[in-house]
């Protein structure tokens, strides 16, 4: 299933989801940002600040799950309905290479939606002299909940 593939729920969702992410202090406070909503997809982008990085001078795998959690989890609650909200329940993250650039774009993408569980993914990119490089890769479940849209009220 490719992303043009999907159709979300709700005609409302893009504005939906930005305002879902924009209630996260957390990406606020990283300076965290979300350009591309689309079914299906999200991508988030994070300036190099040095607040965010571990010893060596590179983004913290800490920071790097973190925007890959929350592009896959936007990805998969792109395609809910109004009346839903995701949670994630499980993830699994492979660092390949360390957060090395002045920007990390975390691309979340739906692998196959569902009623009460989504799976989506998330391959994070470290851009570095305009050059990106795969970062890491995370597979994700979603938990769906309707009745209870987005768990925040």
């Amino acid at each position: 299933m490719s992303r043009a593939d999907f159709q979300p729920a709700d005609a409302s969702f893009a504005e939906r989801v930005l305002k879902s992410f924009n209630k996260q202090g957390i990406m606020a406070h990283m300076g965290a940002s979300m350009p591309v909503i689309e079914p299906g997809y999200c991508e988030i982008h994070l300036p190099f600040k040095a607040d965010l990085t571990q010893q060596h001078g590179f983004f913290h795998g800490g920071v790097i799950g973190m925007i890959a959690d929350s592009a896959a989890g936007f990805a998969g609650y792109s395609l809910t309905g109004a009346d839903a909200g995701v949670l994630t329940i499980e993830y699994k993250m492979n660092i390949v290479a360390p957060g090395d650039g002045e920007l990390l774009i975390a691309e979340g993408t739906v692998i196959k939606p569902g009623r009460n569980v989504s799976v989506t993914k998330a391959d994070v990119f470290a851009v570095k002299n305009g050059k990106r490089k795969l970062c890491a890769t995370m597979l994700q479940s979603l938990a769906v909940r309707t009745g209870i849209p987005d768990f925040l009220g």
